[in-house]
């Protein structure tokens, strides 16, 4: 990974597990892996989806690699026994060629500067036949009321920090193009579509307060060096944002997208 532009504060933690929590459903439903097959996850930091995919499928052999070792400690915690971890650079992976049966990759792209070549790298360790799942957010694609400038700027502070860094917040909608660049076959993209409003207060807290506004509180300081955005103007945006979910008539809507593609024999 190139730079996370969430940072590796326990908040940032916590805000992974919850989100994690609440979209698992989404995310993990259909990935279930066969017993003895070998998974390669890369880059699961904190261990958010691992745990997810030891739930899923809990006879496979699981290897989950990311490049910071305090996320791997807290990896470990919430994914317990049975998973294989291990601190590496997704660029240069210390496995053979045509390791794994499957790999898995969520909300890892959107912070490299080379995406391209990372999947081309991952697609020579996957098996002929083997199964690639990708998972990535589009920050293009949220829509809130009440809307304003000034929540605006601060999600906008996200999507700049973020491309700053050399990533790219709007990845989600390169998956496809990504993906048959890279030469994989079978290519299926899936939008996962999030809304939440008054009416499922359960989506409210975990999404929009909990997921999405703590996302963007995440990137204060770092767009604060920056240079986007003043302390009060930081303020003034978050509780803007803060009201898409305490006004009675709040919506928030964000678009994931699920990729699934094949590695078929030249």
């Amino acid at each position: 990974m190139d730079a996370y532009v969430h940072g590796y504060a326990e908040e940032e933690s916590q805000r992974l597990y919850d989100q994690s929590k609440m979209l698992r459903d989404l995310f993990h439903r259909n990935v279930h892996y066969p017993a003895g097959s070998r998974v390669l996850e890369a880059g699961c930091g904190v261990g958010a989806q691992t745990a997810a995919l030891v739930k899923n499928s809990p006879d496979a052999l699981i290897t989950s690699v990311d490049i910071s070792l305090e996320s791997l400690h807290l990896a470990r915690t919430a994914a317990g026994s049975g998973v294989n971890f291990l601190q590496a650079d997704i660029y240069s992976l210390p496995f053979p060629a045509e390791t794994f049966d499957h790999i898995f990759v969520c909300f890892v792209l959107e912070h490299l500067s080379d995406p391209l070549g990372a999947l081309r790298k991952l697609k020579t360790l996957l098996k002929s036949e083997g199964t690639f799942t990708l998972i990535e957010g589009d920050h293009g694609s949220a829509f809130f009321h009440p809307d304003s400038a000034e929540a605006r700027r601060v999600w906008n502070c996200l999507v700049d920090a973020q491309a700053r860094l050399g990533g790219d917040s709007f990845i989600g909608r390169r998956l496809y193009p990504l993906l048959h660049e890279a030469q994989f076959q079978e290519i299926a993209v899936e939008p996962q579509f999030i809304y939440a409003d008054a009416g499922r207060p359960e989506w409210v807290e975990w999404f929009t307060v909990k997921t999405i506004t703590a996302m963007v509180k995440g990137v204060k300081e770092l767009s604060q060096q920056m240079g986007f955005i003043n302390e009060e103007d930081w303020e003034r945006g978050i509780q803007a944002l803060l009201r898409t979910a305490a006004h009675p008539d709040g919506v928030f809507c964000y678009t994931f997208f699920k990729a699934t593609a094949r590695k078929r024999r030249p």
